[in-house]
């Protein structure tokens, strides 16, 4: 190889030390976020004085935030069911198609990735105006199955580039239907994908505030839409117990998916 770590001499050390520099400018306002759901100030103030768990009793005795944080899990299970299903069908056409536009399709379907987010939920407030669902569950999970639909598709059309169709060739050949064999042969060779699909569609989901804010209603929050809210109104270490909540719940899903990864491929 042109480039061989173990040979890079004294440029490892200083790409070892430029690496640990970035991810400490990514990981540590998140860290700070963190210690200040602990701290026994009443306003957001570093280091601490003190620890306390007051913030998140708080947190948890306010029918407020729990209604945001179940209308976010219910609407991302929600984005999770309609990605999952939809990125699949596509990621088949995608794959195994063999029709005129498909890399056009491909580019369309991926496209929320790339457009600037608010260009996105100006669209689309202003289209389900008109159509009467802006603040409404349904709208919320259409717009979030939109943006998701890219998160779902990659890692499905990667596993399934990977499967060997002759496999599921074979079990036709041995009387089983086409979508049988897609069934109990296909389906289960490409759980990975599908696997990390799913979460990945759950965090795109759960994690969304610009289109959030958009489409929310004075009864229609979801929770990051809170956080933002009450950022504005009281900067109380509540909202750093809650932003606390929204990254322990994606480090465990990511976690989760690592895991899966491994024990799926063993």
């Amino acid at each position: 190889m042109l480039l061989d770590y173990d040979r890079l001499g004294w440029l490892k050390g200083a790409l070892l030390a430029f690496t640990a520099c970035v991810a400490a400018f990514l990981l540590l306002p998140v860290v700070f976020i963190v210690l200040l759901s602990f701290g026994s100030s009443r306003w957001l103030a570093f280091p601490p004085p003190g620890w306390t768990l007051k913030w998140y009793q708080e947190l948890f005795a306010d029918p407020s935030w729990l209604e945001a944080a179940l209308t976010s899990a219910r609407i991302a299970t929600l984005t999770v069911l309609l990605a999952v299903v939809i990125g699949l069908l596509a990621s088949f056409a995608l794959v195994r198609g063999n029709f005129r536009g498909r890399e056009i399709l491909r580019g369309l379907l991926l496209t929320p990735m790339v457009l600037p987010v608010v260009v996105f939920a100006i669209a689309i407030y202003a289209f389900f105006l008109r159509l009467g669902l802006g603040g409404t569950t349904v709208g919320f999970v259409i717009a979030h199955t939109v943006l998701a639909l890219p998160f779902a598709i990659i890692p499905i059309a990667t596993a399934l580039e990977g499967f060997d169709k002759s496999i599921e060739d074979a079990a036709i050949i041995c009387g089983a239907s086409p979508l049988e064999a897609k069934l109990r042969i296909t389906l289960p060779s490409i759980r990975i994908g599908i696997v990390s699909a799913a979460i990945f569609s759950f965090l795109a989901s759960w994690d969304e505030v610009v289109v959030a804010i958009f489409m929310a209603s004075p009864t229609l929050q979801t929770l990051p839409v809170k956080i933002w809210g009450s950022l504005r109104s009281d900067l109380t270490p509540v909202i750093a117990a809650a932003s606390s909540l929204l990254v322990g719940l994606t480090l465990a899903l990511m976690v989760v998916t690592a895991l899966l990864r491994r024990r799926l491929q063993t």
